[in-house]
């Protein structure tokens, strides 16, 4: 089974899998389900991050909060997952939405989840094939499995800033975390005390992952004095992608080590309580 990432190659050679078509672009909502309507991986499934990967916003709880758990669960058994299955997730490129799905499922409990290196385009490149027709997986029994992945909640992340247990690691784009520039939300900044690694590091130019993961995860722990690590970004988006990596370079040793505040800077700039820092 993958858990983690998984080639071209590798997931041709598959049988009994389960899949999703993750492609999605944030400014254009409509645009991942237009696509995956006209061409996608065969027997994949679209798996929508504003309707499916997500819950209800109220303003106060972020752009893509989770759903209620047992939603999901629910969701993943009407599409055909079992305990067993082995689950691929893919977008159009680097891996950004797939790695949110991968995360989810591990939050649920699956943990032969993979995401597909290079996304749809590299499916592309190695002559893969494609289909307009929809698949209709038999749907499965709901289970409920320990989770994988842990939560954490914005009071977690406020009461950490003066207790630190954990180094919170954004994974916004650099003028972003600096507060520069906001195009998403209502405030500029980051959360006081947050480190910033963009997601982006952990790809190469072709968006396969880098081989020094490792290594560049270890000088983010060094900056964090040896604390666990604790993710977040604009949304519970790319965050989930640098916990990805970081399972990838086999740093994720204990459970606390990736943990989401899946709100993110969306869910913490809606309260205006909530102390703010900008700049470096």
């Amino acid at each position: 089974m993958y858990t983690h990432i998984i080639t071209p190659a590798q997931f041709s050679a598959l049988t009994q899998t389960i899949i999703f078509d993750c492609r999605h672009d944030l400014m254009r909502p409509e645009w991942g389900k237009a696509r995956y309507e006209a061409a996608h991986i065969p027997f994949a499934t679209f798996a929508s991050l504003d309707d499916s990967l997500s819950g209800s916003k109220t303003g106060r709880n972020g752009r893509h909060p989770l759903p209620d758990k047992a939603v999901f669960i629910q969701w993943l058994a009407a599409k055909g997952v079992k305990q067993t299955t082995q689950i691929v997730c893919y977008d159009q490129l680097e891996g950004m939405y797939a790695a949110r799905l991968w995360w989810m499922c591990r939050w649920a409990g699956f943990a032969n989840v993979t995401v597909l290196e290079g996304g749809y385009k590299a499916w592309l490149a190695a002559g893969g094939a494609i289909t307009n027709a929809v698949h209709a997986p038999e749907a499965q029994p709901a289970v409920n499995l320990p989770a994988l992945e842990q939560v954490l909640t914005a009071d977690q992340v406020l009461a950490n800033i003066a207790n630190p247990r954990f180094a919170l690691v954004d994974a916004r784009a650099p003028e972003r975390y600096r507060g520069e520039v906001e195009p998403m939300d209502a405030v500029a900044g980051h959360i006081p005390q947050a480190l910033n690694r963009v997601y982006k590091n952990n790809l190469n130019a072709d968006s396969t992952f880098k081989n020094d993961l490792a290594q560049q995860w270890e000088s983010v722990r060094h900056a964090a004095n040896g604390l666990p690590l604790a993710h977040q970004c604009g949304s519970g988006v790319t965050a989930c992608h640098n916990i990805l990596s970081q399972h990838i370079a086999g740093l994720v040793q204990a459970s606390d080590a990736s943990m989401l505040y899946a709100g993110s800077w969306s869910e913490w700039c809606s309260d205006a309580t909530r102390p703010v820092a900008k700049g470096a």
